[in-house]
């Protein structure tokens, strides 16, 4: 029998540098998705749903956590990036969902956000620094760095699953400890938004989080940074089996998305915690404020640094991640401008956005966000049904059907949220059920969808090539 310290997986790769791979890509995913939006949704959503926290996290988690890793999942078994998921709504969609998509997390919105609201919740707090000169210069150093540390992708990995990470789940770990031992929930009742229906209230928190479409754009991150870490793993060794190697991809890919998303999970259960044991939380207006009391009320001004470099550490990876997903994907889709010069290009946009302030681009940005997310959340779900069907139905009609309803059908949300013929639309659609949680794309999505796998099954049945069998010989 061979010995067991050298036994090898079907890629060459021994188990345990196999699963460390895997451990650290999830790290670095975990690193990725939690920002500075992510950090202060829980905590307010806890001060708010009071003693109804417990249904109001479990939506939170749904949208939150569970759609980042079924995105993450469908990325794994598509293909390598979100293109391969939108070209099978049509051509025009295939094109022009992934550029808005990207942009959306990135340079005209979230990338920015990670600047500001460094600036506005870790440096004005202990410096008191509140001048565009001060932005303006913490905005430059802070984009330097993120831009230094995306320069090479393919060491994004060590980077972030190494040293960034441990440091930022350190430092969340001690915080709500510290809240949770000293501090003693009040009997508060639920805000309104969580008396009658706390799990629709905690599942649109979720859904504001952004986290499935940046999973989208996260996703080629991940197996690209996977791909390079098992090529230098197996060295000089010969190549290995395509298919094998394909699997394996697949099967990390996976696990490393449910490993953050446990992660994610953990985290937000904690800060919701604390936004639930905080005294007083209703006299706080976000999350950002709850935990820079919590901070300063367990550890003084200990804990205002402490909570400085949370916050510091969680934009910074988000940042990161963002300038190298965008990036590998511009380069991607025009091959002529390379990868370096894409993330130059995106940091500088950020920069300028983050120093002149954010009003203006989150007037913009909201309304394309609340556009995209159906069209992200339909993508995901087709791509993870169809092969539950075992192969035998291939989504094509169904497909474009269904992306085409979520698409107008948010299309038409967004213009009610701006005033654009709100009177009018909303008499159009207000009778889909959720309506008024912004949800009631999703009943007539699934009809379109249903109608074309109608569809898809005929064509399939009269496409199929017919077996004549003639009678024997007499």
């Amino acid at each position: 029998m061979a010995d067991s310290a050298h036994l090898k997986n079907t890629n060459g790769v021994s188990a345990g540098r196999s699963k460390s791979i895997v451990l650290v890509t999830a790290l670095m995913l975990f690193s990725m998705f939690f920002g500075a939006g992510n950090l202060i949704f829980p905590p307010i959503l806890g001060a708010q749903a009071g003693s109804n926290l417990t249904p109001a996290i479990l939506g939170f988690l749904g949208t939150g956590v569970v759609l980042p890793v079924l995105a993450i999942i469908a990325i794994a078994i598509s293909g390598q990036d979100v293109s391969d998921l939108a070209r099978r709504g049509g051509k025009i969609f295939g094109f022009l969902f992934p550029i808005l998509a990207y942009l959306s997390i990135g340079a005209f919105y979230a990338l920015p956000r990670t600047g500001a609201v460094s600036f506005s919740t870790a440096i004005q707090p202990l410096f008191g620094w509140d001048s565009t000169i001060a932005s303006v210069i913490f905005n430059f150093l802070f984009f330097a760095v993120a831009l230094a540390l995306a320069y090479n992708p393919h060491s994004i990995v060590d980077k972030l699953g190494k040293y960034l990470t441990p440091a930022l789940l350190i430092l969340l770990a001690v915080l709500v400890s510290l809240v949770l031992v000293k501090f003693t929930p009040e009997n508060l009742a639920p805000a309104e938004n969580f008396q009658h229906a706390p799990f629709a209230g905690g599942l649109l928190q979720g859904y504001l989080t952004m986290d499935s479409i940046a999973a989208l754009a996260f996703g080629i991150v991940v197996i690209s940074s996977l791909k390079t870490l098992h090529a230098e793993s197996l060295g000089s060794a010969p190549a290995t089996d395509e298919r094998a190697h394909a699997r394996w991809l697949v099967r990390s890919t996976i696990i490393a998305g449910v490993i953050a998303g446990v992660l994610l999970g953990i985290i937000y259960i904690g800060l919701g915690l604390v936004g639930r044991f905080i005294p007083n939380p209703g006299q706080y207006e976000d999350g950002a404020g709850i935990l820079s009391a919590a901070a300063g009320l367990t550890m003084g001004t200990t804990g205002q640094v402490i909570f400085g470099l949370i916050v510091l550490l969680a934009c910074m990876t988000t940042a990161v991640g963002l300038i190298a997903a965008t990036s590998e994907f511009f380069s991607t889709l025009w091959p002529t401008v390379p990868y370096r010069t894409w993330a130059i290009l995106f940091a500088i946009m950020s920069f300028g956005l983050a120093s002149a302030g954010l009003d203006t681009v989150l007037a913009v940005a909201a309304p394309v966000i609340g556009f995209l997310y159906p069209a992200a959340i339909t993508l995901v779900f087709l791509t993870l049904i169809e092969p539950l069907l075992g192969g035998k139905i291939r989504f094509r009609v169904a497909f474009r059907f269904a992306i085409t309803v979520a698409v107008i059908w948010s299309l038409l949300m967004t213009f009610a949220s701006l005033g654009w013929g709100t009177d009018v639309i909303n008499q159009a659609i207000g009778w889909s059920p959720l309506h008024k949680l912004d949800l009631g794309w999703v009943l007539p999505t699934v009809i379109a969808w249903l109608v074309g796998l109608v569809v898809d099954i005929v064509r399939q049945r009269d496409t199929a090539p017919r077996v004549v069998h003639e009678a024997p010989a007499q």
